[in-house]
């Protein structure tokens, strides 16, 4: 399944759930004093884009070093989307990321696991492997993503009140079904160039 820079950035925002990750962002940010708020989420925020601008150039050396191919990749990042995609439709909230709300948040879990989480390597990894020519195209996607979640990471609070928590549940269960598609298909696409090349 080849993408564009649309499909690209469509694809990773709807791996990093910024919407879906709102009551984390929120509960997180709980314990942080709001004059630092907007420091400590642009540094999450860049911390998990280095990480992932890493994963996306190392892609290649790491495909070869460990003799993996293009096809196994794709459908274990189908799988792994698929397994992310049905806890976004299923899964009450972010419980699994809950901290004690007294320490200021460094590297976890904002910027890993959940900004560079898993799915969201294996989905760089992916991007870069199977169109390398278009490295560009994916560091792009890969940046609009990112500030598009920083923007949300800054205005969590303000964003839940607008729309309200059953929208906000309705938008990552949406966002979960679309990914689900995504997923299927990345798998499908995976097989198909294993049994017939």
């Amino acid at each position: 399944m080849d993408h564009t820079f649309g499909s690209a950035l469509v694809l990773l925002l709807l791996v990093l759930d910024p919407f879906g990750s709102l009551p984390i962002f929120i509960s997180v940010l709980r314990g942080v004093p709001r004059e630092r708020r907007t420091r400590v989420a642009v540094r999450e925020v860049s911390i998990a884009f280095g990480v992932l601008l890493a994963f996306m150039f190392a892609g290649r050396g790491f495909l070869d070093l460990m003799h993996l191919s293009e096809r196994s990749l794709e459908v274990a990042g189908g799988v792994i989307l698929l397994i992310i995609a049905i806890r976004m439709i299923f899964a009450s909230g972010g419980e699994i990321y809950a901290t004690d709300g007294q320490r200021e948040p460094m590297i976890f879990p904002l910027a890993v696991p959940l900004l560079a989480g898993p799915s969201a390597m294996a989905t760089v990894l992916l991007l870069a492997s199977r169109q390398p020519d278009l490295i560009t195209q994916w560091v792009g996607a890969l940046t609009l993503a990112m500030v598009v979640c920083g923007a949300v990471l800054l205005a969590a609070e303000r964003i839940r009140k607008l729309l309200g928590t059953p929208m906000v549940s309705a938008l990552e269960k949406l966002m979960g079904l679309v990914l689900t598609a995504i997923a299927v298909e990345m798998i499908l696409a995976g097989l198909k160039r294993y049994f017939f090349g």
